[in-house]
């Protein structure tokens, strides 16, 4: 049936594209590349796998969700049966959170009747009403059936800003202590248990009134840390290859230079991680494709 559509997950390829595309993620790097493969490795999954990702903006949330759809489906984003929901986009209205929750449901299960292995991506999780994510709530328990549909082979995957300031307090602690950032892991100083702990009392956040997170069915806190300047290096140095440009150490150094950092006392951590590299990195190139130094 459609499951041939699939790629079969290789942990060669979704290893290497982790390793050579996403800078300065060890945690996300190692826990989604265990997560996944280990759930598309197994046949009979007593649940979906459920993944949150946290951090600031420009980190590569979004980026990560590229790869793992890359290596679960031929066609991977582009594939029919990878669904993008953006809050503020897809339900901008809060009074039609009733009708949004109904069309939410039916879509999520007559996609999942028609193909088990969909994958859903829901970003700005943060800002989604209660009601919404409540909707979510029965397909992602454990034996979940929901009028006579299993829902245990599909993945959910939510992204969110919240958390975010925890996450980067966290890492700048380790800067300061001299400890190295590969060594924060999720268990240092109760990293994923204050990310939880933080976005289930964010007033501002939809997750506080839902229930998917005290009913424990997110399998797995993702942080994804602040970048430094030698991430953002490496992400002007990767749109530099992306764009068939020769790389060039020197200016790819002077564009992550040119990027805002914070804290102004210190600048370790880039403001926008690594969006906006493109534009900025688009300032030195002249009409004819060269590049041009200021």
């Amino acid at each position: 049936m459609a499951l041939a559509l699939v790629c079969l997950l290789t942990l060669t390829g979704l290893k290497a594209d982790l390793r050579k595309s996403l800078f300065g993620q060890h945690i996300a790097s190692k826990v989604v590349l265990k997560a996944v493969t280990s759930f598309m490795n197994d046949r009979n999954p007593n649940k979906p796998l459920v993944l949150s990702f946290f951090g600031t903006t420009g980190v590569g949330k979004n980026h990560v969700t590229k790869i793992i759809s890359k290596n679960v489906y031929k066609k991977g984003e582009n594939c029919k049966h990878v669904h993008t929901f953006i809050s503020e986009h897809h339900f901008p209205h809060k009074m039609k959170s009733d009708l949004y929750s109904s069309q939410l449901k039916q879509w999520i299960h007559g996609n999942v009747s028609s193909f088990p292995r969909s994958m859903f991506i829901f970003d700005e999780m943060d800002k989604m009403h209660p009601r919404l994510i409540d909707a979510i709530k029965p397909f992602l328990d454990y034996n979940a059936r929901v009028d006579g549909v299993s829902f245990h082979k599909a993945i959910f995957i939510f992204l969110s800003n919240a958390g975010g300031k925890v996450i980067a307090d966290m890492a700048l602690d380790f800067w300061r202590e001299g400890k190295a950032r590969e060594k924060l892991w999720l268990n240092s100083k109760g990293l994923e248990t204050k990310i939880s702990q933080n976005i289930f009392n964010d007033k501002n956040s939809g997750f506080l009134h839902s229930s998917i997170i005290d009913h424990h069915l997110i399998d797995h806190y993702i942080p994804f840390l602040p970048l430094e300047l030698k991430h953002v290096r490496q992400c002007v140095l990767a749109e530099m290859v992306h764009l068939n440009m020769i790389q060039d150490f020197d200016l790819a150094d002077k564009v992550a230079r040119d990027m805002p950092f914070f804290p102004e006392e210190v600048k370790i951590f880039a403001v926008k991680g690594c969006k906006s590299v493109k534009q900025k990195l688009a300032l030195y190139i002249d009409d004819s494709g060269e590049f041009t130094y200021y």
